[in-house]
């Protein structure tokens, strides 16, 4: 039942295969991105994630589960990534508690969107976090007659702390062709700034005369990683606008 429609002040929307946009959630402060060691960080997957945060203006949060099985740390495209982007990063444990104190304190007041890869924890991180989440999903099944289908269905989880979490469909690819360039690059905060003294304003960092984008990523001053994550964004939108 609906009872009440409330004005959009964001949207996250992401590009399917045929190039049509699919809205996931609205009204977002902040997106939570799981990662855990195993299995291992998808840095790709982690970067489009940061650029759609960015687009949207929203905080990004990673939380690292599994912390009391494998202490591993971000590949370094991740860490540079997480630093660029002013992405706190915690550590926690869904299973023995570890770090959801702090995890607690960042949610609190905000509406978070829980996103990640299969197999990182987000469901057993939404128990600890939504301690009565069975019983609210039970109940959303009985009174819909229908069971719930956690790869179609959006659902928000009111916290007890404050603030509310968005448990979103998995996505194992995140299609963004719908984002302009500008949106792209503001989820590479250092490749922008380094582009300001390029010859050509339009200079897509490949191999125009005059970039000052190349030259930075042989001086360490950028990741490599970091501007093939920038060229994959870009042709995905040249493909998007020729359909």
């Amino acid at each position: 039942m609906i009872d009440t429609i409330h004005p959009r002040r964001n949207t996250l929307v992401r590009t399917d295969y045929r190039g049509r946009h699919k809205p996931l959630a609205a009204n977002l402060d902040q997106l939570l991105i799981v990662c855990a060691g195993e299995p291992s960080p998808d840095a790709r997957l982690v970067d489009r994630y940061l650029v759609l945060a960015a687009s949207m203006g929203l905080r990004p949060l990673l939380a690292m589960n599994k912390s009391d099985l494998d202490a591993t740390r971000l590949p370094e495209p991740l860490q540079e990534a997480s630093r660029q982007q002013h992405c706190q990063v915690l550590h926690v444990s869904a299973s023995t508690g570890d770090g959801l104190d702090i995890l607690t304190r960042y949610l609190a007041g905000n509406r978070t969107l829980l996103v990640g890869q299969s197999g990182v924890g987000k469901s057993s991180l939404i128990n600890a976090l939504v301690p009565d989440r069975q019983a609210r999903t039970q109940a959303i099944s009985e009174a819909s007659g229908q069971g719930r289908h956690t790869t179609t269905e959006t659902t928000l989880y009111p916290l007890p702390s404050g603030g509310e979490l968005v448990d979103s469909p998995g996505v194992r690819i995140l299609r963004l062709g719908h984002l302009s360039r500008q949106e792209i690059e503001s989820g590479f905060s250092e490749i922008a700034r380094q582009a300001e003294d390029c010859e050509f304003r339009d200079c897509e960092h490949d191999d125009e005369p005059g970039c000052a984008v190349r030259p930075a990523v042989e001086q360490g001053l950028i990741h490599p990683e970091r501007l093939k994550g920038f060229h994959e964004l870009l042709r995905e939108r040249h493909q998007a606008a020729g359909q």
